[in-house]
């Protein structure tokens, strides 16, 4: 069984819970737009949305690209919070595995991010955000695809 997420264009949809240090689980809820060019380069536009306002919502656009038979890649990322970010992706067999970091940070903030693939259509996805080396946020969630 081979990815669809990412690797193909698509719309996805995103459901699950944000943790952060000192509060109690929020519900964070999503949109995702993948798109190809011809020439190996993706855009990847998220949404996050907290439903009750406890926190703004947080929105990424990612610019990347992955030659076709290579497991590894890279990507430049504008994120909402974070401002300007690079990284960094690998593609196994079951997951895809993503790490940043925030450029210019005085904070140093990184981040991961698991895909763990459950079928075609259905992902689940765990990720943070880290300080230097403290994690301050967490967000678990499964993602679909949507027919477009």
């Amino acid at each position: 069984m081979s990815h669809s997420f990412l690797i193909e264009p698509g719309r996805w949809t995103l459901q699950g819970s944000w943790l952060a240090r000192d509060l109690l689980p929020i519900t964070v809820k999503g949109k995702i737009l993948v798109a190809w060019n011809s020439n190996d380069w993706f855009t990847m536009v998220t949404k996050l949305i907290f439903p009750n306002g406890e926190l703004d919502d947080i929105s990424l656009q990612y610019k990347g690209r992955i030659v076709r038979g290579d497991r590894q890649y890279t990507f430049v990322l504008q994120h909402s919070v974070l401002g300007r970010v690079e990284g960094e992706g690998w593609i196994a067999p079951s997951s895809i595995v993503q790490q940043y970091w925030a450029l210019q940070d005085r904070q140093m903030r990184t981040g991961f991010e698991t895909l763990y693939r459950l079928s075609p259509k259905r992902y689940h996805f765990s990720g943070g955000i880290m300080a230097g080396h403290h994690l301050t946020s967490t967000m678990e969630a499964v993602v679909e695809r949507h027919q477009s």
